[in-house]
């Protein structure tokens, strides 16, 4: 999927920087380990993927810096925001990204946050290369004419 995800209404979060810094080579889909509180902070939209990263550590791939906020009604054993999330993925699936990372220049960005139609928290991950400012400004061209060429072709019909 390019662009804008759909999930069939069950978004939680989405980074909407993520394709613009990065060129993203391939997809995946993962289940993300929570706890009770975390789960129904992200039932209420309370989480940010922006500033997070993925990383291999301990043959298990890791979410790094996902904020989830803390749970409202939550007590004295409510979770920490930022902590470190384990991501639920097939062995042949993790032992490829952590062969991936160890290429330079390669990275895991969280491309957004839902629920699927079983109502399990899932990430969608990207494997992704950090793109150079003319390929940014080159992303802001064809974003733009795009605009334009829609604009057009409304006037021309309506």
């Amino acid at each position: 999927m390019t662009g804008k995800e759909k999930n069939s209404g069950n978004s939680i979060a989405f980074n909407r920087k993520a394709r613009f810094d990065y060129s993203i080579e391939e997809e995946f889909e993962a289940g993300i380990v929570l706890t009770g509180t975390e789960v129904k902070s992200l039932r209420l939209g309370k989480a940010n993927i922006n500033d997070a990263y993925a990383g291999a550590k301990d043959e298990a791939i890791w979410l790094v810096n996902a904020s989830i906020a803390p749970y409202s009604g939550g007590n004295r054993f409510n979770h920490e925001e930022r902590r470190p999330r384990k991501l639920l993925l097939h062995k042949k699936q993790i032992n490829k990204l952590i062969g991936r990372l160890k290429v330079k220049g390669v990275t895991l960005i969280p491309l957004s946050l839902y629920f699927n139609d079983r109502g399990l928290a899932k990430v969608k991950i990207g494997l992704a290369t950090g793109k150079k400012e003319y390929e940014k400004r080159d992303t802001i061209k064809k974003r733009d004419w795009q605009k334009d060429k829609a604009r057009i072709m409304r006037a021309k019909n309506g």
